[in-house]
Formats: structure tokens, sequence, C-alpha cells
């Protein structure tokens, strides 16, 4: 636990809040949770607070065997828990009421790198671009018409909670290196990332501009689950150097699953959209991820990478 920990922002909620904290009282029953990267870390912690909730859990895994193990660690302590599995691997979490399942099996990538050496997808796109940011865009776009379709039949808003970084700050320059973007000879590892970071909260930003533009009832933002002790550190070098001396100030597991769960289930963001949560408190992104020409242009690059893959 931090030192921030003993403040306590507009929401009620504090950076040791955990997931169970924020969604107290929540009645999710109805509603539908697409969540990645559910086998382990925040991923597996989201997955069990919405289930307690009593929504439906749908856990898109690379490895069923673990996706089952997951599952009935979850009904072990949930009886009632209702959870479905199915192979796939993007990390995005996706609430809504109802959805195709057969439309979620798209190409297989990494849940979430930080900071790896210059490689590219199988796509040929820069890897953490691919992985944290066009994984993201694509599984979106296609669950975007059936969310469309259920919030308009049920009257009930749908909700895109896109795991973002405070590293988001900390990307290139130029913010988002368009014409770079497959650049190993001025490729750093930890601009990458932040280059990939800044790409979720945009991506949030315009996803809004176009809800608001439609008059649909979805909201998209993006989190910061704060310092987490996870295996993001297992690329060694400077990760590992950071997590082994913050150690001691680092987010459990429960508090660094708080702000998904409180943006993707609690009431007071209903209506909220295209914004940056922090500690489960509303908070300011940097300048590049408030720049909607720059939101927009990343939609149009993004849409022309997916386009081909």
């Amino acid at each position: 636990m931090t030192w921030i920990s003993i403040f306590t922002g507009k929401s009620g909620f504090a950076a040791s809040s955990t997931a169970e904290d924020v969604t107290k009282g929540v009645d999710g029953t109805g509603l539908t949770a697409i969540v990645t990267g559910a086998t382990s870390g925040i991923g597996l912690e989201t997955a069990h607070v919405l289930a307690l909730r009593g929504v439906h859990v749908v856990m898109p895994v690379r490895n069923m065997e673990s996706g089952k193990k997951v599952k009935e660690s979850i009904v072990e302590k949930i009886p009632n828990a209702k959870l479905t599995g199915i192979r796939s691997t993007i990390c995005i979490t996706v609430l809504f009421k109802g959805v195709s399942i057969e439309h979620l099996d798209v190409r297989q990538r990494q849940i979430r790198i930080m900071s790896p050496p210059f490689s590219l997808s199988k796509d040929n796109i820069e890897l953490q671009f691919a992985t944290n940011h066009v994984g993201n865009f694509l599984l979106t776009n296609l669950l975007l018409d059936t969310m469309k379709k259920t919030v308009k039949e049920s009257g009930k808003e749908g909700r895109i909670v896109i795991l973002s970084s405070e590293i988001h700050m900390m990307t290139y320059k130029e913010g988002i290196r368009f014409d770079k973007i497959n650049d190993e000879k001025s490729y750093s590892a930890f601009s990458a990332y932040g280059q990939s970071k800044l790409a979720n909260v945009l991506h949030a930003k315009e996803l809004t501009r176009r809800f608001q533009e439609e008059g649909v009832k979805i909201t998209a933002n993006a989190v910061h689950p704060g310092v987490i002790a996870t295996n993001l550190a297992r690329n060694g070098g400077f990760n590992a150097f950071f997590y082994g001396v913050f150690n001691r100030i680092l987010k459990n597991i429960p508090q660094g699953t708080a702000t998904t769960c409180y943006v993707a289930l609690n009431p007071q963001v209903e209506g909220v959209s295209g914004e940056y949560f922090a500690d489960s408190n509303l908070v300011k992104a940097s300048k590049h991820a408030q720049d909607a020409e720059l939101a927009k242009k990343l939609w149009d690059f993004s849409m022309n990478l997916t386009k081909s893959n």
C-alpha cells in the first residue's frame, strides 16, 4: 500500500480501495462482461468480482484448460457465478447485455507486454503497438454492432473499459509516430510502450466522439490500474529494476483491479465517457491524450492496419 492510499478522491474511493469495495451493493444481474487476460492477475480478479456482482463473465483465453481451471476456482467461491470460456487473447473489458460469442474467435495475440526488445507481430506491426492497441481496436470493432443493437433493445448503458497506464505520458515527443511505427533504428522500448498506452486513451476518446455523434448509449473510458506486481517485469532490464525497487509500494491485485471494476459497474460513472481514471477517480490525462485530432488520426491509421489483418 502506498502513502497516497490515505487520500480519498471525489468518488469516495482511494488507491487502497479494492474491486469489491468499489462495486459493493451494485447488482450486475442481466449484464455480460468480456474480460480478457482472465486467467491471472487483474484479469482474474476482474472476472471474479464481476461474477460476484451477478454479471455473466465471458473469458477469452489462449489456453482453454487454464480457462476451465479459472472457472472452477471462481465457481468454488461463488456457486451461482455465470462464466463462459472462449479461445481468444485480446486485452479489453467490454460491459453490456448480450453478446454473439461466435464473433470473438479473432486472431490470437499476446495479452499485454511492456518494453520488450524490438520485434514485429505476425501481422508485421511493432509488437507493443500491435498487442496493446491494435488488438483492442480490432476486438472492439468486432463487437460494436452487437453492443449498439443490445443497448437499443435493452435500454441499458453499454460500457467499454480500456486498460491504459500512466506511462501514456512518457511516449515519443510526437505522441504517436505514425510514419515510424516499425522503425527499428529509432525504437525505444519504453517510449514505444508509452505510445501504445497513449493509443489506448485516444481510442476511448475517439470512440466517445463517434458514439455521441450517433446518439448511441455506450461509453468508453481508459483506466490506469496502478503500479502492480505482475509478470510485466518478465522482460528484465528496466522493468525488473523498476518493480524490484518499488516492490514495497506496489498495489496488490484487488487494489489494482478496483479502477477497472469501478468504471465498468459503479453507477457514479453512468454517462461519463472519453475520460481517464486512476485510483477509482477521474484524473487528467496527458496533453497528447486530449488531442481530438490525434485521436481521429489514430482511428483512421488503425482502420487501415486492421483492414488487411
